[in-house]
């Protein structure tokens, strides 16, 4: 079953209204260690050009934006100099020549993501040329998925008409809110005729997907207004929406501290706002996938959960769960086999280890035998919504019910609730449930069992 057909009340959602990870790896992020450093991801890729040869999802992070958007929590440099990309991009190409060179040239790539910042940061002789130099190092499949995080506001036609010329098939936008007040308290003025430009120049290009990213929660938002903002968007008609919950979290993001404490919903607001976007996109037509996103019922996120397909990883949901993930640029994070590694997080480190001749990674961690077994119960859960026993039992040779003893008890409370059915043979979220399935996943992470803090993640709901 796909849709919701269960609108959560507003005591469960504060119930449940508490701070956990988003998976897109287990173990977390925050669990990453120096301890996996260079040269221990470089004697990974290396045996993974010994081994049987998956395809490649690659990632590449650029980090420039020319204004601050002021709930942003993402890794990005603030300039007007875009003379800044130029230099950045002679070390994405050294980057790129270090990991092709020890993964082997001409590896097959299958999936690739431009994120940021803002990539249409670059010019466009700028964006070719980073296309360029990753055609050079690998062989890109001709059916393969190639999408780019866009500003409507630096992409106008022209610039998109230069992304669907190099390959890119899918576009991801931000919008967060069209009403002019929200833009105002958050630093992020769009209008929707430049967004509306973008679309149009999107599909008159033959892009296969349209995502838009929404924001609930922000400064100034009410039910009355966010109305309007998700009316504006489904006439669009993008074929994806993310809808995200805005997470303050002044201490660790410092853009946010311009934000306006007393300007930001309410609890009880907030739990409206997402009540009100569930009904309307799903009323809509739209599919729930999980967690923040919603898709047409043709698109292809759509159609990989229906055929048990569907992934996780630092992009959020992705169809290719086959594929190792390779990232270039600061702070970028890799999943490469039973490994997860993540790039120094600022230009100067990133520049200085290029310049030695190093690969740029920071930390990371190498899966044991236990968080194997977690990120694939996790992973079910999260994009799924079911779990099968026998099938885990099978692949990890355990018994599930001894070795998950804990688990299952604490699941009862989400039993009682009917947010899980737990059967002998199979666990499965109810539709109650799906809107909370980082609570429920989080039933299953050994770290967070162990007591280790969950406070510096976003809010479940």
């Amino acid at each position: 079953m796909n849709e919701i057909d269960w609108i959560p009340d507003a005591a469960l959602l504060q119930r449940f209204d508490r701070p956990g990870p988003r998976y897109t790896s287990y173990p977390t992020a925050d669990r990453f260690g120096p301890a996996y450093d260079a040269r221990r991801h470089a004697k990974v890729l290396a045996e993974r050009r010994l081994a049987v040869v998956k395809p490649l999802s690659l990632y590449v992070h650029l980090p420039f934006c020319n204004t601050l958007c002021y709930y942003c929590g993402c890794n990005k440099i603030i300039t007007k100099q875009y003379s800044h990309a130029t230099k950045y991009l002679r070390y994405l190409e050294r980057e790129m020549d270090l990991v092709a060179g020890i993964l082997g040239r001409r590896r097959r790539a299958e999936q690739l993501h431009w994120g940021g910042g803002t990539p249409t940061f670059l010019a466009e002789d700028e964006l070719r040329e980073l296309m360029g130099m990753q055609r050079a190092r690998f062989e890109f499949a001709p059916d393969g998925e190639y999408s780019i995080e866009i500003d409507p506001r630096s992409a106008g036609a022209g610039k998109i008409a230069v992304l669907a010329e190099i390959g890119f098939n899918r576009l991801s936008m931000g919008v967060q809110d069209f009403d002019p007040d929200v833009q105002k308290a958050v630093n992020r003025i769009q209008s929707f005729e430049v967004t509306k430009t973008a679309v149009d120049a999107a599909r008159e290009h033959r892009f296969k997907s349209v995502n838009i990213d929404l924001i609930y929660g922000l400064p100034r938002q009410t039910p009355e207004r966010f109305a309007e903002t998700l009316a504006k968007t489904l006439s669009l008609k993008p074929d994806r929406i993310a809808l995200y919950n805005y997470a303050h979290l002044p201490t660790l993001f410092k853009p946010q501290r311009r934000i306006n404490e007393a300007e930001l919903p309410s609890p009880a607001t907030r739990i409206e706002l997402l009540q009100l976007a569930i009904r309307t996109l799903t009323d809509a037509g739209y599919v729930y996938i999980g967690m923040d996103h919603f898709a047409r019922p043709d698109d292809e996120l759509a159609r990989a959960q229906k055929m048990g397909h569907l992934h996780r990883n630092f992009q959020g949901y992705s169809t290719r769960a086959e594929c190792d993930l390779v990232a270039f640029g600061v702070s970028a994070i890799s999943a490469v086999g039973a490994t997860y590694s993540q790039n120094v997080k600022t230009l100067e480190e990133y520049y200085e280890r290029l310049d030695r001749n190093e690969l740029p990674v920071l930390r990371g961690v190498e899966l044991n035998a236990d968080d194997v077994l977690r990120r694939a119960v996790i992973q079910s859960l999260m994009c799924h919504f079911t779990l099968s026993v026998e099938s885990i039992e099978t692949a990890y040779l355990v018994n599930f019910r001894e070795y998950f003893a804990e688990e299952l008890q604490a699941l009862r409370e989400y039993e009682e609730l009917g947010m899980v059915e737990i059967e002998d043979e199979w666990i499965t979220v109810t539709p109650k449930g799906r809107l909370f399935v980082r609570a429920i996943a989080m039933v299953f992470d050994r770290y967070l069992r162990q007591g280790q803090t969950a406070a510096r993640y976003s809010k479940v709901v």
